[in-house]
Parts: C-alpha cells; structure tokens; sequence
C-alpha cells in the first residue's frame, strides 16, 4: 500500500507516497506518529488507524491519470 514516507520534522509533515494513488502531505503530524510509521509491522493497517482522517492532508501528485 505504501511506497515512500518522508518526515519533515521542521514543519511537522508527513509526505507518504502510495503505491496505486500517488503522493499525499499530511500536516500536523508528531515525530512519534512518523517513528510508530516506520517500525509497524504492516505500514498500510497502521496509516488506516493512526493517521488516515486525523491529519489534514492534500494531494501532491497522482501515480495515475484520473479517467473521466
């Protein structure tokens, strides 16, 4: 699910890079929740409960075309 994260802890970002959606910035984010990140066992399971819907987040770019 997950392809790429990069912490930025300056300004509290969190940039995760999906494997089927493309790249994500979610703001806000503590350096705990981006080091639990890095060691879950499942990194997908651990973003569905931790950070998906918590965080603001905007698109940075889509690995795919959206079809219209």
């Amino acid at each position: 699910m997950i392809e790429r994260i990069v912490f930025d802890e300056e300004a509290e970002t969190l940039r995760i890079r999906f494997r089927r959606s493309g790249e994500y910035l979610y703001s806000g984010v503590p350096r705990a929740i981006y080091e639990a990140l890095s060691r879950a066992k499942s990194a997908g399971t651990f973003f569905n409960e931790a950070i998906k819907g918590r965080f603001a987040c905007q698109p940075l770019r889509r690995r795919y075309p959206v079809e219209e």
